[in-house]
């Protein structure tokens, strides 16, 4: 599988901490992958649907590539079936 491609990423390398925690609301099923702070709120928008941990996957990746990190240092500790998620970066 190639390397995703996203068009609207913020560029977040400034929060790639080992061990920082940092929230993520999560639509799934969105017209495209983007992802975006607004109203001081990271918003994450995929394409994947919210089945077997797809669209989990998806905003873990995405996330990665946007902190500037392996998509293995990015760990879901919560929110596995809500929309709002917390994503921990492992040192």
């Amino acid at each position: 599988m190639g390397k995703a491609k996203y068009r609207d990423l913020t560029d977040l390398s400034g929060l790639a901490v080992a061990g920082a925690e940092i929230s993520v609301r999560v639509t799934p099923r969105a017209g495209r992958d983007r992802l975006l702070v607004e109203d001081d709120q990271l918003k994450a928008h995929v394409t994947a649907v919210p089945e077997n941990g797809k669209a989990n996957a998806a905003v873990g990746r995405m996330l990665a590539t946007a902190l500037g990190v392996a998509p293995g240092r990015v760990v879901l500790i919560r929110g596995q079936t809500a929309r709002d998620k917390t994503f921990r970066i492992a040192g």
